[in-house]
């Protein structure tokens, strides 16, 4: 008996990319299957040293986060791998633990999570700069400018002095305004600011740019 052979399924057409923000200058991200297997979005730099590119891979990238048209880098899929969460520390500890650093200053919030463990290792104090109205004592603060308004980050009156030599803190450099604000607050009062130390770059906002030529190191950038 002849076999009867059925038409074939037609074939499907690929779904439309899905819209980017005029104002977003972050590409928005890849299938979940792609970024379980390499997080597109965030790129080991070309350190040579190959815990970088772990961390790279620890880092999750969610699309449209907290609005349409963004990339969020989301470092708490970092802290879930312990050995990707301590290889960042060590990184950042083997670059300052000889350059006499003697505050390290954590920009609020997750500044408050990579800040306080380095300062530990180099033997230095931690100090936290934070959002207005949050801390406790007598403050100096730092006005900046976002896209819409400003903010202020704030630090305790005697926690820094004219003889610390700083680190500065923080997950992330955007547009590099917090940075910028944070540096200029340490400055006011006299201590030299050795470097700035972030996770992640978003290279794409410029944020070195506003810093000028304050130093920043990072160990891996979004494309």
């Amino acid at each position: 008996m002849p076999v009867r052979r059925l038409p074939s399924a037609p074939a499907l057409p690929h779904p439309a990319p899905p819209p980017r923000s005029a104002r977003s200058s972050v590409r928005l991200g890849p299938s979940l299957g792609e970024r379980r297997r390499r997080r597109r979005g965030v790129a080991a730099m070309a350190s040579g040293d190959a815990r970088v590119a772990q961390i790279a891979s620890s880092i999750r990238v969610i699309p449209d986060f907290p609005k349409p048209g963004i990339m969020f880098q989301d470092i708490t899929t970092l802290l879930l791998d312990p050995k990707a969460f301590r290889d960042t520390i060590d990184l950042f500890v083997e670059r300052y633990k000889d350059k006499g650093i003697t505050v390290v200053a954590g920009v609020e919030a997750r500044g408050f999570i990579f800040g306080p463990p380095i300062a530990l290792a180099i033997g230095a104090k931690f100090v936290p700069l934070r959002k207005p109205k949050k801390l406790p004592g007598a403050v100096i603060a730092e006005e900046y400018s976002l896209e819409y308004g400003t903010d202020k980050i704030e630090m305790h009156v005697g926690a820094v002095d004219a003889n610390d030599r700083a680190l500065v803190v923080d997950d992330l450099i955007a547009t590099g305004g917090t940075l910028c604000a944070a540096v200029n607050l340490l400055e006011r009062v006299g201590a030299k600011v050795v470097e700035c130390a972030c996770v992640i770059e978003l290279h794409e906002l410029k944020g070195r740019d506003r810093l000028g030529d304050r130093p920043v190191f990072i160990l891996v950038k979004a494309d």
